[in-house]
């Protein structure tokens, strides 16, 4: 592909992005081919050194925030024509509170994940603790004569160490995939809005 064919199909992929960011990035993007194909790169090797137009586009959509994309879109929106306003304000009544409803269920669901994850932080916290204050008595128990005791104690704490250790690392997973998740919420929002406005 050359350098015009793959900047073009980058431009239609971020054709929803504010205008300045879409130029600053071809412009860039331009550049780069530019000066690999001075280093001595043949025009399409440049090109597929930097990968394909879909994975690059979703990298710039990725590097963009949300509150810039949905600040363009609300300043590029069209004025609404005078049945579109009726229809809305005739069907506030039903719509209104289905929207309300379905942010505020997609909101609590996301709320009592991050709850759910601080609730597992906590129970690994908890038997860490126990672990410490089981060796730690168990180590006393065993100084002042009960044997036995201060043993069954030094198990129980080496138990609860192993159980954190395994709690840490199911945490960390479930924590590493909350943030996924987010992210790929978040994107997905953000290419909702740029269909949206390519359609428009």
């Amino acid at each position: 592909m050359k350098k015009e064919e793959y900047l073009s199909a980058l431009e239609k992929r971020l054709s929803g992005l504010p205008e300045k960011e879409k130029k600053e990035r071809l412009r860039f993007f331009g550049e780069m081919i530019d000066d690999r194909i001075e280093d001595g790169c043949s025009e399409e090797d440049a090109v597929q050194e930097l990968g394909s137009v879909e994975e690059l586009a979703e990298q710039i959509i990725g590097e963009i925030s949300l509150p810039a994309i949905a600040g363009h879109r609300m300043r590029e929106k069209r004025a609404l024509s005078g049945w579109e306003i009726a229809l809305l304000i005739v069907g506030a009544p039903l719509w209104l509170p289905l929207l309300v409803a379905a942010v505020a269920v997609a909101l609590s669901l996301y709320v009592v994940l991050w709850a759910l994850l601080l609730s597992l932080w906590a129970v690994v916290l908890s038997i860490t603790i126990l672990f410490v204050a089981a060796v730690g008595s168990g180590i006393a128990l065993a100084v002042r004569g009960d044997v036995p005791a201060g043993l069954a104690l030094l198990g129980a704490g080496l138990f609860c160490a192993g159980l954190s250790i395994l709690l840490f690392l199911a945490s960390l997973g479930a924590t590493k995939g909350v943030l996924k998740l987010t992210k790929k919420m978040i994107f997905g929002i953000k290419k909702s809005l740029l269909k949206k406005e390519e359609r428009a």
